[in-house]
Order: structure tokens, then C-alpha cells, then sequence
């Protein structure tokens, strides 16, 4: 048995801590670590650019992970399938291991894979290694996937048995004999960081790979989680955990993470931040719970009746929206933030996502393809119930005909503009009282901090009042259940 030779298959899993498929394997004998790049797999949501970046610097931290334990990351890419009865037949494995996902896509495609690699004789395991509990473990009174987030908190926090305690990373892992001529591709090969250097800002930022990740964690224990219900709101504070692109990529894994907000497993033993942190925690499983049960959202709405809304198409306003050129100077901080970091406050993502949806009346889709390209943790689950919710065509989505005004969403959650100052610097010299209203500023005003409308900072591309009346009209085409 100990001669046993695995193939271990990562994926979004790129960690040695708390991986039950490398810990399975590590367990039989020898382990051939491969990742395989095959987007066209995806379906119609192959990885965005800024998710290729963070995954070139995720695998480079992997392969330097592997080598310090005396193994070696296999490189490959074609179709999974093809991909892993080659590797079978080089390196005589006779099992192979990986952890689950739950894009629909990537369901169906595991699904084959694992029918076949058994049906050509080898041992074949998979595992949950990116959720507290599987999509189908939590169910209603009805046994009925839930679509009201507290509830599905409630069932969460108290279900038994708790999440798993994680999993120690492997103090090393044996090879089989010729792992190191085993054809691999470079990581240039693969091509995933961008031709032209726009990752700058990002690189000087982050910290990918699952040190990172460790460090990002113990920075937010050591203090911000504590006023985590009061601060997460505040993206002029540094108030939140910005673990989600580590999440997405199984830098670390929830478990990791709950257990130690939590030691005694039980969420109902905490309070404060901590328990508002685990919240939102479970709103990222409450995610995969809708995405696996009603895998149609990811271009559908989940209350049908929204699927006749009357958006409109405006390519020249989602331009504007996209380069952060709206006039709004909160909704510009945002995207602004987005283009160079890859990453928004999640406080700014609901007032963007709101002014595209309705102050420009454009379909959520076209915002989720956004986010999908330019967020380095584009997790199909988040987003999709993200813009679902703002939409108000979700699960436990906020009612449509609440229509954020970015101006007091501004002074109320960046009031003394330091967000606003810091992504909108043309307005950085503008009095606090009108910075994120700088279109009732006085004329000298304007002039005396540099800012011309319509010249170095846009005049607002749609009136709020205007617009809010706009939305509720088109709300109103909708039958009366949409209300």
C-alpha cells in the first residue's frame, strides 16, 4: 500500500493546509501534484483577466509549497480527461484525488471525469475542501434548498455535526521515482498574466499564494474583526478581512477560518464582530447552496417575472460606469478601485452594482461580466448572488424599489471623503461638504480646488431624482409579484 502512486488534481484548492484530496493521498503513498489549465471547460464564464493574474502567482506559491516538501506541480493544459489518462499511463498511478467544485459546468464535467477514470479501473475520491457544509447537507422544513438567508444562518450555526477541525499540511510528500523529467509545462506557458502591465498596483497589493493568505488572517485577528460590525460598512477604514480572492482560490479554507474565530466550533458562542464576520462567511455558502441548486442564475433571474424587466442598452453609459466617469464620485471611487487593484469594498460594490441596475436601468448581467473580468476574487457563487440581490430579482434579494442615492451613501459611510480623495484624486482638494456632490459646489469653490465639470471631472451622467422616478416606472411594467 505504501507503494501506491496518486495523481492529486488541484484546482481551486491551492493550499497543503486543510486539503483532504492531498491529505488522502499523502496518506496511500506517492503523489504526482498536477494542475490542469482548461478553461474552455468553464463553460460560458472562463476565468476574467484579473483572475488569471492572481491564479499565475497562486501557482507559482504552490509549486514553491511542493518543492520545500520534495515534490514537484505538473503543469498541463487540454481537456481534463485526455489530460489525466496521459498522466495515469506515465506515472502507473492507480488513483487520483481532487476536491469539489460546484459551478454548474464544472459539475457535469467532474461528473464524466470520474465515471470514466473508474470505468478504465482506477480509484477515484473527491472531497469538500472550499465549504463549511455541502450544498445539499442544509435544507429546510419542506427538504427544500433554502432561499431566505436567515434561515439557512440559522440552520447553519446550529447543524450538527460542526464544520470539520482543518486538516495539517503534509510534512512532506513522497514522490514516485521520475517526477522530475514528467513532461510540465513552464507557468509562462500558460499565459495568464496580461501582455500589457496593468497589474502593477495589484502586485504591490497583494500577496497571493497561502502565505498570504495566513498573513492576511492573522493581521485581521489580531485586531479589525473585533469592530467588524460597525467598520465592514467603512471603505475608508481598514475594516475587513480582503480574504476573498484567497477564499476563491483555496489559498485558505473556510474551515480554517471559522475555527479559528471560533475554537469551540459553535458559532453560537461568539458575539460582536466575530459572529457578524461568521455571517458573512455563511452568506458566501448560502451562495454555492442557490448556485447548486438553481445553476440557471448565472445568466437567469431567479424570479422569473424579472426576466421581462425593461432595461435599457446604453453602451456609452456602461462605458462611463466601467471607467469610473459617472459624475458620482462614490460610484467612480469604486470602479476606480476595481481597475487598479482588482478588488472593491463590498459597501461600494452595492452602490455600483445599484447605479448601474437603476439609476441606468442596464441589466445586472452586464455588471456580473464586469466583476467577472476585472475582480480577482470573480467567484461565479458571490457574484451571481450579489448582483442578483441588488437587482432584486434573487434569493432574499433587497426589493428593487429601494434605489441607493450614491450622494448620502457617500457622507454616510466615507464621510470625510478620505475613499473618495484617495481613488478620485481630481477632487481631492474639494471641501468634505461638497465632495461627493461636487455639482453644487459654488463656481470659486470649484475653482479654488482645480476641479472644471464637464472638463477634469464629469458632470453627472443621469440625475438622481430623475432616474429614481425612471426605475420605479420600469418596476411598475412588471406584474404585481415582482413588487
Amino acid at each position: 500500500m505504501s507503494q501506491l502512486i496518486s495523481i492529486v488534481w488541484f484546482r481551486q484548492d491551492l493550499r497543503l493546509t486543510d486539503n483532504p484530496a492531498l491529505s488522502a493521498a499523502a496518506a496511500q503513498g506517492r503523489v504526482v501534484p498536477v494542475f490542469i489549465w482548461s478553461p474552455e471547460e468553464e463553460g460560458a464564464w472562463t476565468p476574467g483577466s484579473a483572475s488569471r493574474w492572481w491564479l499565475h502567482q497562486s501557482l507559482r506559491s504552490l509549486a514553491e509549497s511542493l518543492a520545500r516538501l520534495g515534490s514537484r506541480l505538473v503543469l498541463r493544459r487540454g481537456s481534463a480527461l485526455p489530460t489525466l489518462l496521459e498522466l495515469v499511463r506515465q506515472t502507473g498511478a492507480q488513483a487520483v484525488y481532487w476536491n469539489r467544485r460546484y459551478e454548474p459546468a464544472i459539475v457535469q464535467r467532474d461528473a464524466t471525469v470520474k465515471e470514466q477514470l473508474r470505468a478504465a479501473g482506477l480509484h477515484v475520491e473527491s472531497y469538500n475542501a472550499s465549504l463549511l457544509f455541502e450544498p445539499w447537507q442544509i435544507r429546510n422544513k419542506q427538504d427544500r434548498p433554502f432561499q431566505v438567508y436567515t434561515p439557512f444562518w440559522n440552520a447553519c450555526r446550529s447543524f450538527a455535526p460542526l464544520p470539520d477541525k482543518p486538516l495539517p499540511a503534509p510534512l512532506r510528500l513522497p514522490a514516485p521515482d521520475g517526477l522530475n523529467d514528467l513532461p510540465s509545462l513552464s507557468l509562462d506557458a500558460l499565459q495568464l498574466e496580461p501582455t500589457i502591465d496593468w497589474a502593477a498596483a495589484m502586485r504591490r497589493y497583494w500577496q497571493p499564494g497561502e502565505e498570504g493568505a495566513t498573513r492576511r488572517l492573522e493581521a485581521f485577528l489580531a485586531q479589525p474583526i473585533d469592530a467588524y460590525d460597525t467598520a465592514r460598512d467603512r471603505p475608508d477604514l481598514d475594516g475587513t478581512s480582503s480574504l476573498s480572492p484567497h477564499l476563491h482560490f483555496g489559498e485558505i479554507s473556510p474551515r480554517t477560518i471559522w475555527h479559528r474565530i471560533c475554537p469551540v466550533g459553535r458559532a453560537t458562542e461568539v458575539r460582536g464582530g466575530r459572529e457578524v464576520y461568521l455571517k458573512e462567511l455563511v452568506w458566501r455558502e448560502f451562495a454555492y447552496h442557490l448556485l447548486y441548486h438553481f445553476p440557471h442564475t448565472t445568466d437567469q433571474p431567479l424570479r422569473s417575472e424579472y426576466a421581462a424587466f425593461p432595461y435599457r442598452t446604453d453602451p456609452a453609459g456602461l462605458r462611463a460606469w466601467q471607467r469610473g466617469q459617472t459624475g458620482y464620485p462614490m460610484v467612480d471611487a469604486g470602479m476606480r478601485q476595481l481597475w487598479q487593484l482588482g478588488w472593491m469594498h463590498n459597501r461600494v460594490r452595492m452602490i455600483v452594482a445599484s447605479f448601474l441596475v437603476k439609476h441606468q436601468l442596464l441589466p445586472w448581467q452586464a455588471g456580473a461580466r464586469w466583476f467577472w473580468d476585472t475582480l480577482v476574487d470573480a467567484d461565479l457563487a458571490s457574484n451571481t448572488l450579489g448582483w442578483q440581490w441588488v437587482a432584486g430579482c434573487g434569493a432574499d434579494a433587497a426589493p428593487y424599489f429601494r434605489i441607493f442615492n450614491p450622494v448620502s451613501q457617500g457622507e454616510k459611510f466615507d464621510p470625510q471623503g478620505d475613499y473618495v480623495r484617495r481613488w478620485v484624486p481630481e477632487l481631492a482638494r474639494l471641501p468634505t461638504k461638497y465632495l461627493h456632490k461636487p455639482w453644487e459646489a459654488p463656481a470659486c469653490v470649484l475653482s479654488d480646488a482645480g476641479v472644471r465639470l464637464g472638463e477634469t471631472y464629469p458632470a453627472p451622467i443621469v440625475d438622481h431624482a430623475t432616474a429614481r422616478e425612471r426605475a420605479l416606472a420600469a418596476l411598475a411594467t412588471l406584474s404585481k409579484s415582482a413588487t
